[in-house]
């Protein structure tokens, strides 16, 4: 939408809320303040093409959030909400886009939800100045997560860097606390302007203008609150308590697959928690056993990375955590990447990974570990090549976590995986696909290999036979290389220090 288009108004009053990473009508704290205000509410979603791109992010990311869109629109129409969807190119246009939104429709007051990477956080600053500059006010609601960064600290008052006491202190606030998930379904009393563009809206169908990106179709993910809230329910009620046993191995659907909703906000943390204790009272209980306890430290584990991310800008700039892996010496091989990127490593368990990945844009996790492990210590690569394919084409990239899990698996990040720990492909892959269910799924040239063959079949007889690559890299060699060159990076760093 235009905002030139559009007439002013002397209405005064109003107020906005401003969609981000929170697209749902239930338990969204920036939309119950704005409804508590007592104000007429215009929502925006502001897309940024050029910011999207810099940041990498996946079009079927995007086109989720497109189809989403369109559903919010319609349930904010329900309470007498209108939403515009504007764009300009990137964060910097922002707070101009804002103020002239302000400026348009005589807002007072502007909601939303925070943000944690470290663009985001300084959009908003650039916003909130240019609306105190104005005389408007400005109101950022703690929401991604369950607990608000900063919240869970040390006694020294500092973030934790290691995630089991991290994990241990999160809890006890938790239970302490009532963090339920809010439904405000009131209507909004409308000003005759807020009606002008409600009509506007449903005379146009409710259509949202598509997103000015490279998009790629996101059908396999519904994107109604029905079909999210059932998919939740169904795992508390049906996966959770297996979740321990059944999680690792890719040929079983065993986890909730909702991280693409928790990405977006289309379903949020605190929601997830209150059903599967509603469910299952004893996920709190601390047992390695306990499925749904497992569950729960994952969701944790979101609530560490974005903690980290909010606490440490350098993770937002492609920079470690663990400052001595900045002297690690990677190699540089294109053709390398490229067959990793294309799942021809020869490597099956990385390959049919990798070919899930571009066919879904989804990842089984144990998946994500293997194939950052390959990455990172099979082909000495920087991971942050991975980091960036992975945001290319997550349907669930966020950042926090994406890069965690990066810095985890390549041993650069805090909590990491020691470096000379190193996955073995073919005995990760015995492990959590030993018939080959999942690899034959996704590579249907190796059908025809044997079971004993499947996690290593250039080993076959018949592989001659097979359309499908020998092994780009030997493990055995890249494992004592990726050691070594971690051991001589940290023995620098040392140096450099005691120097």
């Amino acid at each position: 939408m235009n905002l030139a288009s559009q007439p002013t108004t002397s209405t005064i009053g109003h107020a906005l809320l401003w969609l981000r990473a929170d697209l749902r009508v239930t338990d969204n704290t920036a939309l119950n303040r704005a409804i508590a205000s007592g104000l007429s509410i215009i929502a925006v979603y502001i897309a940024t093409p050029m910011q999207w791109y810099q940041h990498h992010t996946s079009g079927r990311q995007i086109d989720l959030i497109e189809r989403r869109l369109q559903l919010i629109k319609q349930q904010l129409n329900e309470i007498n909400i209108p939403l515009l969807i504007l764009e300009c190119d990137d964060f910097s246009v922002v707070p101009d886009t804002i103020t002239n939104l302000c400026q348009q429709y005589q807002i007072s007051a502007v909601y939303c939800n925070r943000q944690h990477p470290w663009n985001e956080k300084q959009r908003d600053i650039a916003v909130e100045q240019a609306l105190i500059a104005q005389d408007k006010q400005w109101h950022c609601s703690d929401d991604y997560c369950v607990l608000p960064p900063g919240s869970v600290l040390t006694k020294q008052q500092e973030m934790y860097k290691v995630f089991t006491p991290y994990r241990n202190a999160w809890l006890t606030q938790f239970l302490s606390h009532n963090y339920q998930p809010v439904t405000n379904t009131d209507k909004v009393v409308p000003s005759p302007q807020c009606l002008d563009l409600l009509h506007e809206s449903m005379a146009a169908n409710s259509t949202i203008p598509p997103l000015n990106y490279a998009k790629q179709d996101s059908v396999l993910w519904p994107v109604d609150d029905s079909a999210i809230q059932q998919r939740l329910q169904m795992f508390c009620e049906t996966k959770a308590e297996d979740y321990q046993q059944q999680r690792d191995f890719p040929a079983i659907d065993g986890t909730s697959c909702l991280s693409p909703y928790l990405a977006i906000g289309a379903l949020s943390a605190r929601q997830c928690l209150a059903a599967l204790m509603q469910t299952l009272p004893q996920c709190v209980e601390i047992n390695k056993e306990n499925g749904a306890f497992v569950w729960l430290s994952e969701v944790i584990w979101r609530e560490f990375y974005n903690h980290l991310l909010n606490s440490y800008d350098r993770l937002s700039k492609h920079q470690p955590f663990q400052l001595y892996t900045h002297n690690v010496q990677w190699l540089e091989n294109s053709d390398h990447v490229r067959a990793w990127q294309q799942g021809k490593t020869g490597f099956p368990i990385v390959d049919a990974a990798m070919r899930q990945l571009l066919a879904t844009g989804w990842m089984h996790n144990r998946l994500r570990m293997i194939t950052a492990s390959f990455l990172t210590k099979d082909m000495l690569c920087d991971w942050r090549i991975g980091e960036r394919w992975f945001m290319q084409q997550l349907i669930d990239g966020e950042l926090a976590s994406n890069n965690g899990g990066w810095q985890w698996a390549a041993s650069t990040g805090t909590d990491a995986q020691p470096y000379f720990r190193v996955f073995n492909p073919t005995t990760q892959s015995e492990r959590f696909d030993p018939n080959g269910e999942f690899i034959r799924q996704w590579i249907p040239e190796l059908k025809s290999v044997p079971d004993q063959y499947i996690h290593a079949p250039s080993l076959w007889s018949g592989f001659d036979s097979v359309d499908y690559p020998l092994p780009i890299v030997d493990h055995k060699q890249m494992r004592l290389l990726a050691i070594d060159s971690y051991k001589q990076a940290k023995v620098g760093y040392d140096s450099q220090r005691e120097a």
